[in-house]
């Protein structure tokens, strides 16, 4: 996404957790690397961040080096972690007390959309925040929906992952019925990917789980993550989410045989092993 906004023209400082990894960005794309959150954002237009999950994001926003410490009034934050609504609120009312505008912008995408910058944004916030951080993210997105308040972005983030955790899982299901009937797994997929049953995780995955190969960015770990937002958001809200919760105890299964560094499409192999 800092090689999109990049691209586009914007002048860069990026810090990184690790900060080889910032020099590097720095040494191939220009800008500069800074040694913390808030140098970075001293004197931005706008502080753009993706991290891992809400301590992550509380630290780099609010921590003693944290970017929320030297943004001028009038800048713009915008989040793209998926992390839970209640941080998302928390870091707006943290804004709007410092004179910021703040977006929370989870992203669905995974590693391909970003490199091609072909996201899908979903913005909670401020109207007047989200139209201002449009510009930049039309650097990087294929789609941009502002959903509603602060926190919004973040439970539609929820629905997503929420979706796709059953689609994996009817698709794993549907690729191990195929070889246990015997079937040519290619014809089958030729023939059912153009109707009904087609989704991204089909069109994307369903060859690579046919040949098992399970190294495509989104990782179990992640979806862990995401899949436990959105069950702990459900136990206060009252809905009921019974097939998330039965593929996350399917992801934790994974996780403690194989670890949790593969992507999600690797759960089929509960099914074939």
């Amino acid at each position: 996404m800092a090689g999109h906004l990049a691209a586009a023209g914007h002048d860069l400082v990026v810090h990184n957790r690790n900060p080889e990894k910032a020099v590097a960005w720095a040494e191939r794309h220009g800008g500069r690397a800074a040694p913390s959150p808030a140098e970075a954002a001293a004197g931005a237009e706008a502080v753009i961040s993706c991290v891992g999950a809400d301590a992550d994001l509380e630290a780099v926003t609010l921590g003693e080096d944290g970017a929320f410490q030297t943004m001028r009034a009038g800048a713009l934050f915008v989040d793209h972690t998926t992390v839970s609504a209640r941080i998302a609120r928390r870091l707006d009312e943290e804004a709007v007390g410092r004179g910021l505008l703040a977006v929370d912008a989870p992203v669905s995408g995974g590693q391909a959309g970003a490199e091609k910058g072909q996201l899908a944004i979903m913005c909670g916030g401020s109207p007047e925040a989200v139209a201002a951080a449009e510009p930049f993210m039309n650097a990087y997105a294929a789609r941009i929906v502002h959903v509603g308040p602060a926190g919004s972005g973040q439970l539609t983030k929820m629905v997503n992952q929420i979706a796709i955790a059953g689609v994996i899982e009817g698709v794993s299901e549907a690729l191990h019925f195929a070889k246990a009937a015997g079937l040519d797994t290619v014809k089958v997929f030729e023939a059912v990917s153009g109707g009904a049953a087609q989704s991204w995780q089909m069109v994307n995955r369903w060859k690579t789980m046919d040949e098992g190969e399970f190294d495509f960015g989104f990782a179990i770990d992640w979806m862990r993550k995401d899949l436990g937002l959105a069950l702990e958001e459900a136990r206060s809200n009252g809905a009921r989410l019974p097939v998330a919760a039965l593929v996350d105890q399917f992801y934790a299964d994974l996780q403690a045989r194989y670890g949790g560094r593969q992507d999600t499409s690797s759960l089929i192999r509960r099914l074939v092993e």
